[in-house]
């Protein structure tokens, strides 16, 4: 079987700390797979291994086959994967529409400020289809400073579809909500997971348990148990590291 992602002994140290010890990870085409693990198991931390925004000590990484180790976030992205941040990372002075605009225009062949007007209005057609998509308002008067912390979250999800991706990365994307927010982010991500493949860092069992079509368990920087919903739920091991705590 291949893998859309896949790590082979990933390891990273901070100094002495070993954040990552010997990670391998196996990700299906098309899968919801969730990350959980307490605070400090390397949850982050493997996602930013994974885009490159830092580097691995050991041990390699590959997308759709590819060897991706040690490429910078810029070139990840542009192998098709996108990601979501704990703290939302938009363009605040910008609409939602410029916001996500220029995510598409980055997937054009070759940038051009003097490029057809076709092929700028095909930008103009993908932008407004996932901002409808995500039911975000369009309006280019009102910048992304002015909505709610739902809207900017919904907001970085799109500007991350933007940039057509084969693997979608999200971290915390419920960090900071209420219930009803909260609900319309999981209500999101079944909807754009059709077609896509998503690994979602989520402390929210509820989120989890409602998304995840697998989940992988991290507990100072190894994966000490991966399963369906119903086997981590019934995980004795989980249980006492983690689950128990809640």
């Amino acid at each position: 079987m291949s893998f859309i992602l896949e790590t082979k002994d990933l390891n990273k140290y901070f100094g002495a700390l070993r954040a990552i010890n010997g990670i391998d990870f196996k990700l299906e085409k098309g899968e919801l797979r969730a990350i959980i693990g307490p605070n400090g198991a390397g949850k982050s931390t493997f996602f930013n291994l994974l885009t490159g925004v830092i580097p691995p000590s050991g041990g390699d990484i590959f997308f759709q086959g590819q060897k991706i180790t040690g490429l910078r976030p810029e070139e990840v992205s542009q192998k098709g994967v996108a990601r979501s941040y704990q703290i939302t990372n938009i363009f605040l002075n910008l609409s939602a529409y410029e916001n996500v605009r220029i995510a598409a225009q980055s997937r054009q062949k070759s940038f051009d400020p003097f490029r057809h007007y076709s092929m700028l209005k095909e930008v103009d057609r993908q932008a407004r289809t996932i901002l409808d998509e995500l039911q975000i308002s369009p309006d280019q008067e009102k910048m992304a400073s002015a909505l709610s912390h739902g809207e900017q979250r919904r907001l970085e999800i799109a500007i991350g579809l933007a940039t057509q991706p084969s693997l979608l990365l999200l971290d915390e994307p419920t960090a900071g909500m209420s219930p009803t927010e909260t609900d319309e982010i999981i209500a999101l991500v079944k909807k754009i997971s059709k077609g896509l493949t998503i690994v979602i860092v989520e402390h929210d069992m509820k989120v989890v348990m409602q998304l995840a079509q697998k989940i992988s368990v991290l507990y100072y920087g190894e994966i000490l148990a991966e399963g369906t919903p119903e086997e981590i739920r019934n995980n004795e091991r989980v249980l006492e590291v983690y689950l128990g705590h809640n």
